[in-house]
C-alpha cells in the first residue's frame, strides 16, 4: 500500500477560455470507478449541448485504474493530458471532466493537448487538495473509570479517535501512523498504569 495519495478537497468546477472557447473542468472524489462514471454521466447529461465532454479518472492509491476519453476530438489530445496532469499531481480516487464549448477557432493538437491539460490543473490549484496518509487501526481497551480522561489524553495529543463503545469496558478504536506504534504502546502504559488492552487491526487512509 502506498504511505500516501492526494485527492481533491471537494466537487467543483473551474473555467478557463483559449482562443474563445470555453472549458469547464469538473472534479470530484471517486472512490470507485462506478462513482467515477456516474460523476461523467452527470456532467454530460447537464452540458448535453457542449462540442465534447472529455474526461478521465484515476482510482486506487497505487492508481490501479487509469482511464481517459477524448470524446471526439483527435486522439490523444484530451484525455490523455487530464489523466497525465491527474497522475504528475499524485492525485488518486479522483475524476475529472472538461466540457469544451467550441469558440470557432481551432486550436491544433499542441493547443488542445495544453488547454485539456491546463483545465484540470488550474481546476486543481483552484479547488484545492488534501493528503491521505496510510494508518493502522487499533483499538485501545480500558475500564470506565479512566476512559474520560484517556479519551481527552488521546485527543489533546492529536490522535485520530474514530470511534468510542461502551461495555463491560470501554474500547476506543485509534487510528496511527505506522511509525508510531512502538511510542504510542509505551505512553499508552504509562497514561493507564499499564491497565489498558492494545490490539492492532488493518490498515486504512485518512487525513494526514
Amino acid at each position: 500500500m502506498q504511505d500516501e495519495y492526494r485527492t481533491v478537497a471537494g466537487t467543483g468546477v473551474h473555467e478557463t477560455e483559449v482562443n474563445r472557447s470555453r472549458f469547464l473542468c469538473a472534479l470530484a472524489p471517486a472512490a470507485t470507478e462506478q462513482e467515477a462514471q456516474d460523476f461523467i454521466a452527470t456532467v454530460r447529461k447537464e452540458h448535453a449541448d457542449a462540442s465534447h465532454n472529455c474526461w478521465a479518472y484515476v482510482i486506487g492509491a497505487d492508481a490501479s485504474v487509469q482511464k481517459a476519453s477524448d470524446d471526439g476530438e483527435p486522439g490523444g489530445t484530451a484525455g490523455v493530458p487530464m489523466l497525465q496532469m491527474l497522475l504528475r499531481r499524485d492525485m488518486r480516487y479522483v475524476v475529472a471532466v472538461v466540457t469544451r464549448y467550441f469558440g470557432g477557432v481551432k486550436l491544433g493538437a499542441g493547443g488542445l493537448i495544453r488547454a485539456y491539460g491546463g483545465a484540470v490543473g488550474e481546476a486543481l490549484d483552484t479547488l484545492g487538495t488534501r493528503t491521505r496518509r496510510r494508518f493502522r487501526l487499533a483499538t485501545v481497551t480500558v475500564d470506565h473509570q479512566r476512559a474520560g480522561k484517556l479519551e481527552n489524553d488521546l485527543r489533546t495529543t492529536g490522535r485520530e479517535v474514530r470511534e468510542v463503545r461502551y461495555g463491560e469496558a470501554v474500547t476506543i478504536g485509534i487510528a496511527l501512523p505506522d511509525a508510531d506504534v512502538d511510542a504510542f504502546r509505551s505512553w499508552l502504559a504509562d497514561a493507564t498504569a499499564g491497565t489498558a488492552g492494545f490490539e492492532l487491526g488493518g490498515e486504512a487512509y485518512g487525513d494526514a
